[in-house]
């Protein structure tokens, strides 16, 4: 099994910079009910902001005791491991939240259903999750699924803040929608830059049936094509995503192949590289972290991927929370775990910030004061994966790194 060896900071002019804001250190009074554990830190929440009239009730929200957070993802099939990543992501902050007296003494909690990764699911299940009283998401998991969970919730005016769907549709689908991971063209960008400048004999992998692989696929085409670089491209779809013997052989010449796509994909074929005798250095976006568990003494490539979180990181902050999620769970936590635990944070947040005190808060009224508070040039949130800002596109900026396994 491989180790991380190396984590190498980017210092980068592109769409995903984080503004290093500086933030109150209010969090760490153990005696405020009303403030996150020392896991999170939010700039703007020292006072709050009392210009909201939250007196107005759900019709589904009358019966809530708790301020409910819904989200769709998979739990079962495939992709489940991605849910089942964000769900105990999530439920950690939840906990931490309602053990620190929640907000003003109410505490949160978190319902879940499973979409299986399919956007009629997620479609399916937001409605349940609006009858069962949501009041603000973490959305969908996958890109398919949020997309199809946002355009519902902006129906309704629910405030939806997926932790992994990446693909501009998300956040496009509407004004409620917001994200913590980076976007799919930001990533694809990016990767162009980073091999264009390293490297001439460039090959691809891709999977032509995904939403995440496809928007960081054409991106980096783009790219390339503006940097006047060329690049050979292998791709597979949702049929065939167990044998890439094909792809590999196609590329076995190939000094870097460039993986947008999922961390259990790329583990099956840097296995197939291998056996092919390629030793192409494997550089992939933040969907392999995780890889190094798919991965055995067979691959002997380098591999690495852009993420904002490093799980061997010595931050005070990331290194608490890793603690926790192994203590709970027996096992080491991945991206889409760490983004779902500063989405909890972040909503915790800007809620505070707004001057919610309502349990029984009406969706559509809290939504506009989160996007009010969040899209402010006022707010940002440190958390686990970075420190964080957005705009009114719902875009998250923050700065990624470089992991390495060797």
């Amino acid at each position: 099994m491989k180790k991380f060896s190396k984590v190498l900071a980017l210092v980068l002019c592109f769409a995903v910079v984080a503004c290093f804001a500086s933030c109150g250190d209010n969090s760490k009074d153990p005696t405020n009910p009303a403030t996150p554990t020392e896991n999170g830190t939010a700039a703007g929440t020292e006072g709050t902001n009392t210009s909201f009239d939250f007196s107005k009730e759900g019709e589904y929200s009358k019966k809530n005791d708790t301020y409910v957070i819904g989200l769709t993802g998979p739990l079962t099939g495939s992709a489940s491991q991605y849910g089942i990543s964000v769900q105990r992501g999530a439920q950690i902050a939840v906990d931490e939240i309602n053990a620190a007296g929640g907000l003003n003494g109410v505490k949160f909690s978190l319902n879940m259903k499973d979409d299986k990764a399919t956007a009629a699911d997620a479609s399916t299940g937001y409605d349940a999750l609006y009858e069962e009283g949501m009041q603000v998401s973490l959305c969908s998991v996958t890109s398919g699924s949020a997309e199809s969970f946002a355009s519902r919730a902006d129906e309704d005016g629910v405030f939806s803040l997926t932790p992994s769907g990446s693909s501009d549709k998300v956040i496009n689908a509407s004004k409620y929608a917001f994200r913590v991971c980076f976007g799919d063209p930001d990533q694809g960008t990016l990767a162009a830059e980073e091999l264009a400048k390293n490297y001439n004999n460039i090959g691809v992998i891709y999977d032509n049936s995904d939403a995440y692989s496809q928007g960081i696929y054409e991106a980096f085409k783009a790219e390339m094509a503006k940097l006047g670089k060329s690049y050979k491209e292998q791709t597979f779809d949702a049929e065939n995503k167990r044998d890439f013997s094909t792809q590999a052989e196609a590329l076995k010449d190939c000094d870097v192949i460039f993986l947008p796509i999922y961390y259990t994909e790329a583990g099956l074929i840097a296995k197939a590289c291998a056996a092919k005798g390629c030793t192409a250095l494997l550089f992939g976006c933040d969907g392999l972290d995780g890889v190094k568990e798919q991965i055995d003494s067979t691959v002997t490539a380098k591999i690495k991927y852009i993420t904002p979180f490093d799980v061997n990181s010595t931050d005070t902050k990331v290194k608490t929370f890793v603690d926790e999620f192994k203590a709970k769970y027996s096992d080491t936590p991945d991206q889409f775990a760490a983004d779902a635990y500063d989405g909890v944070y972040i909503i915790f947040n800007a809620m505070k910030t707004a001057g919610v005190n309502n349990v029984k808060v009406d969706p559509a009224v809290l939504g506009d004061a989160l996007i009010s508070v969040v899209a402010s040039k006022d707010f940002s949130f440190t958390g686990v994966t970075g420190t964080m800002t957005w705009d009114a596109s719902g875009a998250c900026s923050k700065e990624p790194v470089i992991v390495e396994l060797n």
